[in-house]
This record gives C-alpha cells, sequence and structure tokens, in this order.
C-alpha cells in the first residue's frame, strides 16, 4: 500500500500517523515545505520517503512529487493530512490521481463552508441557529432586528475562531462591517447560549463508529483567541449520552466513510426558543480530520488505546482492534506568555508528576488558539482533574491588606489627628497674627509717600501738556503758510527747466549739421568709408 502524507512534520506530533502505517508495512512517502535536514527523527524515521517542495500552496511543485512518488512506488492508494488547511489539496490530488480512498473535490463545499453545513444539518432534522451571509449592511441590521443581539459573525470558510466576533449592538456590527476584511466572505448567526462539547472518533468505509469520545470545553475557543486568555477543557464520557445519539446522526448526514472527525456542538445553557430546551445539542460545525491541540494523545490516555494505531487498521483493515474502554479523565492547559502564576511551569510539573502526561511549548502558529506552554494530565476522578486544572490555571493576587488591619489603622490615623490638631493650630496662631500686623503696618508706612509721588506724577504730566499742545498747533500752522509759496516755486522752476531743455535741443541741431560738413571734409573718414575695416585684403 501506498500512501502520501501531506506535511508530516507539522504539527510536531503528526508523525505518529506516519510511523503507524510504516510499521504495519506501508509506504508513507511524505511531502513537505521543510529541508528533509531541518525535520525532526521522528519524522524522518516515520516515512519511506521525503519529497521536499519549496511551498504546498505551490500544486505543480505538490503534483510533481506525488508524480514521481507514482512512478517510483506504483499507484496510490490513499493521500491524506489530517490538518484542515490541506483538504482542498488532499482533495485535488485524489481527482488527478485518481485516489477514491476520501472525499472529493466536490464534496469540499460542505465539510469546508459552515453556511453549507447548516443545510447538512437540516436534511439529517437537526435544528441549527438562524443565520445569513453577511453581505450589505442593511441586510444585516434587518437580521438583529428579528434576532436581537447578541450576534456571532465568522467567516463562511474558516478555521478555529480566527476572524469570529460577538456583537452587542448596531454600533459594534457598524464598526465590524466598515472595518471588516473584503476578501472574507461572512456569515452572520444568531446568539446560542452555552458550552462547546466536541464528538471526535474513527470511521470504517460503512460509516461505522469504530472508536469515539468527547471533549467539553470549559473557556470559550473565540473569547480565548481574541481576549489571549488561557484554555482549558477536559474528557467526558460519551457511552449511552446524548452527544452519542447526535454525534452519530451527523456521521451519517456527511460523507465520513474511512475519516477521522471532529464534530462541534454548543449544549445549550438556557432554554433557546426554535432550537432546543437546556441541556440540549446544537450542531456548530464539522471538521473531516483528527481535532487539533493534542486531542488524539487524550483520547489514548482516557481509553489507554493508541489512536494512531486504530487509524492506520481503519486504513488497511477497516478494523479496530481494541476493546475500547474509558479509563481516565484527562485534562488539558494552554497557559499564555505574560501571566504571573500561582506556580511556576517547574513547580507544576513537580507537584502533579504523576497525573502528567504531557507538557510542551506550542508554535507561535497554534498559540493564539492552543496556548503557548500546554499541560496535559489525567486523574481517576473528575474531582482530582479539577483540582489540578484550578491549580495550573490560578493567577497571583496583588496582596490585600487585612481588612481589620486597614480599619485599625484609619481609626489611629485619625485619633493622632485630634490630639495634635489643637496644639498645631495654638502654635501657629500667634507668629501669624503677629506677620499680618506687621504687613498691615508696613502697608500703612508707605501708603503715603506712594500716594504723594502718583499725585506729583499726574501734576507734571499735566504741566507739560499744554505745552506740548502748543507746539503740536504752531507747526501745524508753520506747515500751512508754507505751502503754497512752495507750490508756485515748484511750478515756476518747472516752466524754466522745460525752457533750458528746449534751448538745449535746438543747439544740438545747428551743431549736428557743422559736424556733418567737417566729417566730410576729413581724408582718413573718406578712407574709412571707401574701405570698411572689416573687410581685408588676400594676400
Amino acid at each position: 500500500m501506498n500512501v502520501v502524507f501531506i506535511s508530516p512534520h507539522f504539527p510536531e506530533y503528526y508523525h505518529n500517523f506516519c510511523s503507524r502505517l510504516k510499521d504495519r508495512g506501508v509506504n508513507v512517502l511524505g511531502v513537505g515545505d521543510c529541508p528533509y535536514d531541518m525535520i525532526s527523527d521522528d519524522t524522518k524515521n516515520s516515512l519511506t520517503e521525503y519529497y521536499y517542495v519549496g511551498s504546498l500552496e505551490n500544486y505543480d511543485e505538490v503534483y510533481r512529487a506525488c508524480a514521481y512518488f507514482s512512478s517510483h512506488y506504483g499507484k496510490i492508494d490513499w493521500i491524506e493530512s489530517e490538518n484542515e488547511y490541506w483538504l482542498e489539496l488532499e482533495a485535488t490530488l485524489r481527482r488527478d490521481f485518481n485516489v477514491t480512498t476520501g472525499p472529493q473535490i466536490q464534496d469540499m463545499r460542505c465539510m469546508k463552508f459552515k453556511s453549507a453545513m447548516k443545510e447538512v444539518y437540516k436534511s439529517a432534522g437537526l435544528k441549527v441557529a438562524d443565520y445569513i451571509k453577511l453581505d450589505t449592511l442593511d441586510e444585516a441590521l434587518e437580521f438583529t432586528k428579528k434576532n436581537g443581539y447578541p450576534v456571532i459573525v465568522k467567516p463562511d470558510n474558516g478555521v478555529g475562531a480566527t476572524h469570529t466576533y460577538k456583537l452587542k449592538d448596531d454600533e459594534e456590527l457598524k464598526d465590524f462591517y466598515n472595518h471588516k476584511q473584503d476578501y472574507i466572505d461572512y456569515i452572520l448567526e444568531d446568539f446560542v447560549p452555552g458550552d462547546v462539547v466536541t464528538f471526535e472518533g474513527v470511521t470504517d468505509k460503512d460509516k461505522n463508529i469504530l472508536f469515539s469520545t468527547s471533549h467539553f470545553m470549559d473557556t470559550s475557543i473565540m473569547d480565548t483567541v481574541n481576549d489571549a486568555s488561557d484554555i482549558y477543557f477536559h474528557s467526558e464520557p460519551v457511552e449511552g449520552k446524548p452527544i452519542y445519539e447526535i454525534g452519530e446522526k451527523v456521521v451519517k448526514a456527511f460523507d465520513t466513510r474511512s475519516r477521522f472527525f471532529h464534530f462541534e456542538f454548543i449544549k445549550l445553557s438556557e432554554d433557546k426558543p426554535g432550537l432546543g430546551r437546556k441541556g440540549d445539542l446544537v450542531p456548530l460545525e464539522v471538521n473531516m480530520r483528527a481535532p487539533g491541540a493534542f486531542i488524539p494523545d487524550m483520547m489514548n490516555y482516557a481509553y489507554d488505546v493508541d489512536t494512531y494505531t486504530i487509524w492506520a487498521d481503519m486504513m488497511i483493515y477497516n478494523t479496530c482492534f481494541y476493546e475500547i474502554e474509558r479509563k481516565y479523565y484527562v485534562g488539558y492547559v494552554g497557559r499564555r506568555l505574560g501571566i504571573d502564576y500561582e506556580l511556576s511551569d517547574a513547580e507544576v510539573a513537580d507537584k502533579y508528576r504523576e497525573y502528567i502526561k504531557i507538557e510542551a511549548d506550542i508554535p507561535q502558529v497554534l498559540a493564539q488558539a492552543e496556548g503557548n506552554h500546554v499541560f496535559i494530565f489525567r486523574a481517576k476522578t473528575k474531582a482530582k482533574l479539577n483540582e489540578i486544572t484550578k491549580a495550573i490555571i490560578a493567577h497571583k493576587k496583588k496582596k490585600a491588606a487585612p481588612k481589620k488591619a486597614v480599619k485599625k489603622t484609619v481609626k489611629a490615623v485619625a485619633k493622632k489627628v485630634e490630639k495634635v490638631k489643637e496644639p498645631v493650630k495654638e502654635a501657629v496662631k500667634e507668629p501669624v497674627k503677629k506677620t499680618v500686623k506687621a504687613v498691615a503696618k508696613k502697608v500703612e508706612e508707605v501708603k503715603e509717600p506712594v500716594k504723594t509721588v502718583i499725585e506729583e506724577t499726574v501734576k507734571t504730566v499735566e504741566k507739560k501738556k499744554e505745552p506740548v499742545k502748543k507746539t503740536v498747533k504752531a507747526v501745524t500752522k508753520k506747515v500751512e503758510e508754507t505751502k503754497e509759496p512752495v507750490k508756485a516755486v515748484v511750478e515756476t522752476k518747472k516752466e524754466e527747466v522745460k525752457a533750458a531743455v528746449e534751448d538745449t535741443v535746438k543747439v544740438v541741431e545747428e551743431k549736428k549739421e557743422e559736424l556733418k560738413e567737417v566729417v566730410k571734409k576729413s581724408p582718413r573718414a573718406r578712407k574709412a568709408v571707401k574701405k570698411p575695416r572689416h573687410k581685408s585684403k588676400k594676400r
């Protein structure tokens, strides 16, 4: 059997899918965008061969990789990635290499688009939250008039809670609409009060569930992503529970043949008209791949099985060889950088050593939804699991002074103030009184001299006022007296200048004729006229 596995190196623990196949004699052919020297030894050892491509987004490169494998190993039987992001790539490759084990490209819409998922839910007789595609603001506002607030807005085709928001009023809706990413198609849906509950497992080629479990999300993924808060959740039994019944309906409604699946539901925290009563499960979305965030490993620890082996046996033998029996509750806590916790990571690991199964740092690209540092632990009882969870997520608090001590201190200070109030009052009374008197006396002393100076200054100004006024009048009169004589002189001189200019012009004209006669009689002048200087003879 030949299995092409897309991106076997990421997430880091996905080499487990490959190694279980290889251990069973399957040719596991990896295609990835990480150079071979940089992938882990676990990944290298889990593969028969690895083909490096510059980018998994470049279909031509990935196609050539599969063509190479096909020419060297024969027909490809399976093409898998167990990664939401590469589902459409898988389906396109299946079409081009005639691989029939797995969803085809025409099946992708109802597996990727939330609006299409809702239609499949309805066809199976399941109730879903009312929604519209977010095209115009007017339509969105009309929807909220009908359904009220809050509402949820999210990408029609999206992974996790990225670009997902809870809007509380018209103002928030308008703000979102005016600033939304234009390249993303959104849906707007009625808010459903409750908690997210998952249902995941593995099916055979006839959609029979070989193995399944459930997890209860103690925190909202949407809030965790948007608020960068701690994320924690835990496993729950499914045997004989409503989650199994509704989960089985969804398995039958979608193309889940020979699949690892991961479904999400909302468990109503209150009655919701048109959807159900408190405690009922409302379908949210489907994922036709393995769950992320180490959930396959959590499934292992809850049942003491190997989920990767169950998946590999399904592909090879179409069956599960394990006796499925739940033994533990398993918890997940994703801590955030920058938060001061009561217990350090090392203290948590030391205190709960016997319960902790995995402790790991999460790559930044996944940390938004999974946390930066993860603890996975298990316990026989839910009470013990809750105790460990609370200890890991506990934040340090600023120590406040005890209430009684604060009250006592306030009383003591008040008493002290009362004791010193009168002595202080008496102590400052006489000095202040003396100072006020001294200042008043000083004011009286300078009052008369200042008054005298002001009066003398006013008198001086008055004395100077009349002479200045007389001088201004005299100057004005003198200007008026001289204005006409000056004007007459200017006019007289103007005529004299004009006559002088005319006489000068007449003299120049007379002399001009005399100069002409002189020039004519000059021999040098005649020669110059006959032979211009700027022309020379050739020698």
